[in-house]
């Protein structure tokens, strides 16, 4: 019988083989334990970032890491973004397996340069001979109030950057296996965590992984209209598909887990049987996902649409003050308006 429990042992002599295989975490806990699994599977795999090792954290993810493995495998940085991702590339190339961390989304653009310039580019410029097992941890994405520059959606500029992967967890168990996958790969990965979902707590099965990295979820179905969404914004797209099933529409809800590679197959599966589909991300509508999401349902599935693709995004404008944020954020409201709008048509 699998036995559930309230919080992973991160700590000691903790091994996969000794511990239940079923526990209920929440994301923080999960993402710290698919690291903590990740450093004692290889010893190659290095923490670090500002303030990872001794505070453990702005939201205390790789708390007790340097405790258990040693401040040589899991330490502090000087706050100078583009360094942590130069140190990431160097040891890199000398075989080690970087997990670095940016303490917040917006704090990435400083480290731009490195990012796009090196990071995702060394692979093909020698012609594989060079790997990159680089995985960027960055706290990402809005929904819990931050001030300036603590809460950005940036997976556009990743997006339009070939090279890279991006992963986006939803769920405790993705946000583990994601994890696991992304240290796990050959090619430099951004790991864009929902800080809006740290807090929520679900079952993570740590023997066997839920789907295969780059496979979608069909986390809701349904046969009037696909929402297409990842990361926070899942919960929100699941919320909006219960008020729907009471108005009498059934919602199907995608959740894509992996935006580069992106499973396009799950998509137009859900697309052909609904004839329907809305997009919703966080970032501003203008560039932002949905409208190359939206692009690509038209021009490869134009006869099965019976409405065109809408988006449920952020707006147009710098990101607000916290006071703010849930006016400019998508929300249930904004999608069922959408929802509404593309079953009118």
């Amino acid at each position: 019988m699998t036995q559930i429990i309230e919080r992973p042992p991160t700590h000691g002599d903790d091994t996969p083989e000794s511990r239940p295989s079923l526990l209920t975490l929440s994301m923080a806990q999960a993402i710290n334990l698919g690291l903590h699994d990740a450093m004692a599977a290889d010893d190659r795999v290095l923490v670090f970032g500002e303030d990872v090792a001794r505070l453990g954290g702005v939201f205390r993810v790789t708390e007790g890491l340097a405790e258990t493995f040693g401040q040589q495998r899991c330490f502090d940085t000087p706050l100078a973004e583009s360094a942590i991702i130069g140190i990431s590339i160097g040891m890199a190339l000398r075989g080690f397996v970087p997990v670095p961390e940016l303490q917040f989304d917006g704090f990435s653009a400083p480290a731009f340069d490195q990012i796009v310039s090196q990071l995702a580019k060394y692979r093909m410029r020698t012609h594989g001979d060079v790997q990159m097992a680089v995985t960027l941890r960055i706290p990402s994405f809005g929904g819990i109030g931050a001030v300036e520059h603590h809460s950005e959606s940036t997976e556009s500029w990743w997006l339009h950057t070939a090279g890279l992967k991006v992963a986006v967890p939803s769920t405790p168990s993705d946000a583990y296996w994601l994890l696991r996958q992304s240290i796990s790969s050959r090619d430099p990965v951004i790991y864009l965590e929902p800080k809006r979902r740290y807090w929520t707590r679900g079952s993570v099965d740590t023997v066997v992984p839920p789907l295969p990295f780059g496979r979608a979820a069909v986390r809701r179905p349904g046969e009037d209209i696909t929402v297409v969404t990842y990361g926070g914004l899942v919960d929100v797209a699941c919320n909006a598909a219960e008020i729907a099933a009471d108005q009498g529409c059934s919602v199907e809800v995608v959740d894509l887990r992996t935006l580069n590679p992106l499973d396009f197959d799950t998509i137009a599966e859900s697309v052909r049987r609904t004839g329907r589909c809305v997009v919703m991300h966080e970032g501003p509508r203008t560039l932002g996902f949905g409208a190359e999401l939206a692009a690509r349902l038209s021009e490869e599935l134009f006869y099965d649409l019976e409405a065109p693709v809408l988006r449920a995004t952020g707006f147009d404008t710098p990101y607000p003050p916290a006071r703010l944020e849930k006016l400019w954020l998508p929300g249930v409201d904004r999608l069922l308006d959408c929802i509404e709008r593309a079953m009118t048509q």
